[in-house]
């Protein structure tokens, strides 16, 4: 059943729409399946053993256990009188790796949490697009809305830029055909396949050489923006002594003391999540050539595959950018989009 929930999250389908598939499934909520079990539960059976609810779904699906290794503190408190229980970042974890067998892959796990990071809004039909929170727009790089109604046909189902659709006039119209993306993207990762297929050799020394080029130039960049965040980083903490000392000795007031850590505190505060977010970004171009291999072997996978599918989109695709039309050739967006 864990297979099965992380399967329609690559699908697409959000903890809500999992949860409600679940109950119509008429599967076991996991306490009803441990006292099914035998196993001692400190909680009473629920009236209803199939009442799936969207906390649980989120919970099975941001457990990194299931890929085959133990978390060790997960969570924490400030203190041994504190008793509430605070979530631990990823980084201050402790992931002992292979010490049980895997019910899922860890290219899948991290896919998925990439998936629900771009989480999207939902229509108020209900429906969803397999390209839903993958479809950007190539100017402004704002996300690209899915737009249907119950009174669309198929063909009518659009993305069109946000910003432009929000009225803010911060960018022109992009806009796009659902069937007229599906086609063009299918074409396109057919062509991939095929290609990958037949000169994988080729595909891999051309991709690495195109990797190490642009990772070199832009990890250089982040590296120098990262140690200017962490320069300031410290130097703010060598402000905020000095200025507790003046407090101290008088040389300022409380109110001005306090305005100005205040200040320090919050400017801090974004230093550390910009350099947080930059390091994980330099660590993920170092990654590039490994990222490349996984790659290659899901293409492996799909050789054979007659359609694209929900899953298959996920698996392989990272974002699509729609640019804006030709004017000159005269032809609507739809009939001749530009997928970068």
């Amino acid at each position: 059943m864990v297979k099965h929930i992380f399967d329609l999250c690559m699908e697409g389908r959000g903890p809500m729409q999992i949860a409600k598939q679940l109950r119509e499934e008429k599967v076991l909520t996991i306490i009803a399946y441990t006292k099914q079990a035998g196993r001692k539960m400190d909680r009473p059976a629920p009236a209803d053993p199939y009442n799936w609810n969207e906390s649980s779904v989120v919970n099975i699906l941001e457990t990194r256990d299931y890929t085959g290794c133990t978390v060790n503190f997960k969570t924490y408190s400030n203190s041994i009188w504190d008793k509430k229980t605070r979530t631990n970042p990823i980084e201050k974890q402790a992931i002992f790796y292979n010490t049980h067998p895997a019910i899922i892959d860890s290219e899948v796990f991290e896919k998925v949490q990439e998936i629900r990071s771009q989480r999207h809004r939902r229509t108020k039909t209900g429906k969803s697009h397999m390209f839903s929170g993958l479809v950007y727009c190539a100017d402004c790089k704002a996300k690209m809305r899915y737009c249907t109604t119950k009174y669309f046909e198929a063909r009518q189902d659009h993305f069109v830029c946000a910003n432009y659709r929000s009225n803010t006039g911060s960018c022109s119209a992009h806009f796009i055909r659902a069937v007229v993306l599906e086609k063009m993207v299918w074409e396109h990762l057919k062509e991939v396949i095929w290609y990958v297929g037949h000169y994988e050799s080729h595909f891999r020394s051309i991709m690495e050489s195109r990797l190490q080029a642009e990772s070199k130039e832009t990890i250089r960049v982040k590296r120098k923006q990262l140690e200017k965040d962490e320069k300031r980083i410290a130097e703010l903490d060598r402000l905020f002594i000095r200025l507790y000392e003046d407090n101290v000795a008088s040389r300022i007031s409380d109110d001005r003391f306090a305005m100005m850590s205040r200040a320090y505190e919050e400017e801090q505060r974004e230093l550390k999540e910009e350099a947080e977010v930059l390091r994980q970004e330099i660590e993920t171009r170092e990654q590039q050539n490994q990222n490349l291999e996984l790659f290659i072997q899901k293409v492996r996978k799909y050789a054979d595959v007659a359609e694209l599918t929900p899953y298959a989109a996920h698996e392989l695709i990272k974002a699509i950018y729609i640019g804006a039309p030709d004017k000159k050739q005269r032809k609507t967006l739809s009939e001749h989009p530009y997928l970068l």
